[in-house]
């Protein structure tokens, strides 16, 4: 009986000390409540820690960075131009007893976190032109004019705050509501932009146009660069075709000047062969079976066929 009291003695005894530790990671921190009510202060440093069993409870809060993310919401700008906008933030507890006092867990710190930072960034954008919020800088666009202005550049107007800076003050504003929490907001951004749907199908159709104004320029300069180069070729075409004939010409002058000269030294050698052999190229052409010719006797067309009837 000894032993089996000895034994129920030892649970109980390890019951107790099991609900009177706990362990705190380096990633959490710990508020202890009892009965629903504070006690102590807040722990952060890690290790094993002890507590008042069945009593005490403790609320393990993060460390680390927690995630915020926005909803996307329909929020006008300056000049009336309705935009989708939605941001993010990074934010963390830097005083886990007040965060346990005021919102009590994450689910009521991202109600607080959306009430605060959705309406501190609705006021920026209204208070902003939309080109305020797109871009960040006045660096010059990587884009072109379909008409030539010359020096004149495209002017968008110049943005004395831009997205990154709205950003900044969206921050600088929400950063001391959220202290009130034990919040320390870390990081906020704009994620994306885009225009509401209305406003789509204005600005791609006037893209749309724009894009095809700029193709039929493309392409007339490109007809235009096309009759110049054809122009150009005909021109060189007929340049070289001119210089060929030329050439040709002369080389045929040239070659038809050095047989006249060749045939007239040959035929100079002896000027009765000379004739006899262009006459007889004459009767070849002139005479056949049907031509008939009257001739006085001493024709001297017909010296050549008088001869040789005479040596017969």
């Amino acid at each position: 009986m000894k032993t089996k009291a000895l034994v129920i003695v030892a649970a109980i005894l390890l019951f107790v000390l099991y609900h009177s530790v706990y362990i705190v990671d380096e990633t959490e921190q710990v508020i202890l409540t009892q009965f629903g009510k504070v006690i102590g202060e807040q722990v952060t440093e890690p290790g094993l820690k002890f507590k008042v069993p069945f009593i005490q409870r403790p609320n393990y809060f993060p460390k680390n960075l927690l995630e915020w993310d926005g909803d996307p919401g329909e929020i006008p700008t300056q000049d009336k131009t309705y935009i989708w906008v939605d941001t993010f933030a990074r934010w963390k507890i830097v005083d886990p007893l007040r965060f346990f006092k005021t919102v009590y867990n994450e689910n009521g710190a991202l109600s607080r976190l959306d009430d605060i930072l959705d309406s501190e960034v609705r006021n920026k954008i209204t208070s902003f032109p939309l080109i305020e919020t797109v871009r960040k800088s006045n660096r010059p666009l990587d884009t072109f004019e379909v008409e030539d202005r010359g020096d004149e550049t495209r002017v968008l107007g110049k943005i004395k705050m831009g997205r990154e800076k709205i950003a900044q003050e969206i921050m600088t504003n929400a950063k001391p509501k959220l202290a009130d929490f034990g919040i320390e907001l870390v990081d906020l951004k704009i994620k994306r932009l885009n225009y509401t749907s209305q406003v789509q199908k204005s600005v791609y159709s006037r893209m749309i146009a724009e894009r095809k104004q700029i193709a039929e320029k493309f392409r007339s300069e490109g007809q235009g660069e096309a009759r110049k180069i054809e122009g150009n070729q005909e021109k060189e075409l007929k340049r070289i075709t001119s210089e060929a004939y030329k050439t040709a010409q002369e080389k045929m002058g040239k070659a038809d000047a050095e047989a006249t000269r060749i045939y007239a030294e040959a035929y100079g050698k002896d000027a009765d062969f000379y004739s006899f052999l262009k006459s007889m190229d004459v009767y070849k052409e002139t005479l056949d079976k049907d031509s008939t010719l009257v001739l006085s006797t001493d024709s001297e067309f017909l010296k050549y066929l008088k001869s040789a009837a005479t040596k017969k």
